[in-house]
């Protein structure tokens, strides 16, 4: 794969477009240089800094995020600019038609803020079953407008701000406004998935607005102008996340949504009566190399936290950290307790794992997942040879009524770390859930060209309501059921002193949670730095074949683990993980070489 220009030079312009780090009451958002990088592997050096930082996918947006840091704003102040600005460069992953999980440190106490999107009123458990009895095809199901659950990042990030943030709320759309009235320059990975996606030009609206009138995607460099996601913006901006849940904004998602193929049942009043929900963090405790640590994440209706501890609490029950890093990769012993655990932990999570609004955790407690006994219990099952499919295990002791539910296809996502120079961190994982969302373009002008893209969030829930013996899955489809994710928003803390070590997470559907373990498992246990860590070769199971990302292990440790009776799949294994960790002189970032994201800071 060919390099991009070094990040230095991407990271040194777009700092020297930054304004003071003195905050300013009389704070202007200025545009910084906009490096025009080549797509592919990205060697990434880490940056230090000794005061506050910022990790996103894409330097545009991270350069927003340390821009309001600058002006006085919070972590979670530099969190909203920097989301606007993605749902404008990188509408392919996220945006304000879609959802989000955001972890807030405030330097005392760890609050989890959940505005993942809901199912309609209306939505029925077998909606995406075929008239043959049979689930619908993946992608005819992602391009219907059943698809499309009720958005609440912008909402959620409302009811945050109010707790957190510290300046205006209509000022930290000034960088998302400005970009998209001045335009921004198509990026080499909005270019490639753009050409290469099947299904966006199917949409009119997105065809015009992305693509050449030879049907081609704008070349990189393209300066792109998105006058309607400015509009909209500036209404959101005046009246709060009303003006997206209310009037004409509502009404064009309403009408999007209610076209054909298959057109959903979303109304107004299901936009209107969507509310975020603040949540406890879920919290393990872990210990790696003699130190206790304090690892909290998100709660159902996520299955990224309880899966990660999972995983790293039955490795903790066996020998896998023994010989796990040589030469610069995982070992092929670590690999094969490593996948072992994760088989475990995918199988709890497909019988147990949903909205808990609507579904009871195993003998009343989600940490019934994570008990050490249980875990303990669970690693015993761990042998020589793979055991290629896990079985769910009895957390708590008590039986369930529940169904497994049958693997199925999950993608998408960015994510976000900031920490500020108070103390103050977030981390936040963002989605329209597949790339591009439901292929479906919201304009309130169609003489305005651009928009927003809709999700297709609520593919995430199980497509067969029951099983062949008519038991009901967990993650099934119910009306203003929020759908089971993986998304993994993570801090890390020292059990002893309480102090904050490292804001981190990625996109990837089901493999967040794989790529998170890898940076906590690299940064806690091998003492790799956040960008070693990040960088590592992806490697996971999904309680099904071992999957390890393509050319990135030798043939020794292949032929290792299929003489264990693991099959093994080499795929491209695309995470964006961003980290940004606490050193003795401030703070250290990592972003993921497979993406176009930077970490800045002061």
């Amino acid at each position: 794969m060919s390099k991009t220009l070094p990040l230095s030079l991407i990271t040194l312009a777009l700092l020297g477009a930054c304004a003071s780090p003195t905050p300013s009451t009389s704070w202007r958002y200025s545009v910084p240089e906009q490096p025009e990088a080549a797509s592919g592997m990205t060697d990434k050096p880490g940056w230090a800094y000794a005061q506050q930082a910022v990790a996103a996918a894409n330097p545009l947006a991270t350069d927003a995020g340390l821009q309001i840091l600058r002006a006085g704003g919070s972590a979670l102040d530099a969190a909203i600019a920097v989301q606007m600005v993605l749902g404008l460069v990188e509408p392919q992953s996220s945006g304000i038609a879609g959802g989000a999980f955001l972890l807030h440190f405030d330097g005392q106490k760890v609050t989890a803020h959940d505005g993942r999107e809901t199912a309609p009123a209306a939505a029925t458990g077998d909606m995406f079953m075929g008239t043959d009895g049979k689930p619908l095809p993946f992608d005819e199901a992602v391009l219907s407008g059943r698809s499309v659950g009720v958005p609440g990042a912008v909402r959620m990030l409302e009811a945050a701000h109010r707790q957190h943030g510290q300046l205006p709320w209509a000022q930290l759309f000034e960088p998302a406004i400005t970009l998209a009235e001045q335009g921004f320059k198509v990026s080499p990975r909005l270019h490639t998935l753009l050409q290469t996606d099947p299904h966006l030009k199917k949409d009119p609206l997105a065809e015009r607005f992305f693509y050449n009138t030879e049907g081609q995607a704008w070349p990189v460099g393209h300066v792109l102008r998105n006058p309607e996601y400015a509009h909209v913006l500036r209404r959101i901006a005046a009246e709060g996340s009303r003006a997206l849940h209310e009037g004409p904004v509502a009404q064009a998602i309403v009408a999007r949504s209610a076209q054909a193929p298959r057109p959903g049942t979303l109304t107004l009043q299901d936009l209107r009566d969507y509310q975020a929900r603040e949540r406890e963090a879920l919290c393990f405790d872990h210990m790696a190399q003699a130190r206790l640590y304090r690892i909290c994440g998100f709660p159902p209706p996520s299955s990224g936290q309880i899966a990660i501890g999972q995983i790293l609490g039955i490795l903790d029950h066996t020998s896998a950290q023994g010989a796990a890093f040589s030469n610069g990769l995982p070992s092929a012993d670590f690999l094969h307790r490593y996948t072992e655990a994760s088989r475990l932990a995918f199988a709890d999570r497909a019988q147990y794992v949903a909205d808990p609004d609507f579904v009871s955790a195993p003998g009343g407690d989600w940490r019934s997942l994570l008990a050490p006994a249980y875990l303990r219990e669970r690693s015993r099952l761990i042998g020589t040879q793979s055991m290629k499919v896990a079985t769910p295990g009895l957390p708590g002791g008590v039986q369930t009524s529940w169904a497994p539910m049958p693997m199925q296809t999950e993608y998408g996502t960015s994510h976000i770390s900031v920490v500020d120079a108070k103390g103050r961190a977030v981390a936040m994982t963002t989605t329209i859930e597949a790339a591009f969302g439901a292929r479906r373009m919201v304009t309130t002008d169609p003489s305005r060209p651009g928009g927003f893209l809709l999700n297709n969030q609520l593919t995430d829930f199980s497509f067969v309501p029951a099983d062949a013996q008519g038991r009901p899955i967990a993650n099934r489809v119910e009306p203003g059921k929020r759908p089971r994710s993986s998304m993994s928003p993570t801090l890390v803390f020292d059990k002893t002193t309480g102090q904050l070590l490292m804001s981190g997470g990625s996109p990837g559907g089901a493999l967040i949670i794989h790529y998170t373990a890898k940076l906590l498992t690299g940064t806690l246990h091998w003492g790799l730095n956040a960008q070693q860590a990040v960088s590592l070769p992806n490697f996971g199971s999904l309680n099904g074949p071992t999957l390890l990302e393509a050319q990135g292990f030798p043939a020794s440790t292949i032929d290792a683990l299929k003489a264990r009776g693991h099959v093994v799949r080499e795929m491209d294994m695309t995470s964006g993980l961003q980290a940004i960790e606490r050193t003795p002189t401030g703070w250290f970032g990592g972003a993921d070489p497979r993406r176009e994201g930077v970490v800045l800071g002061d």
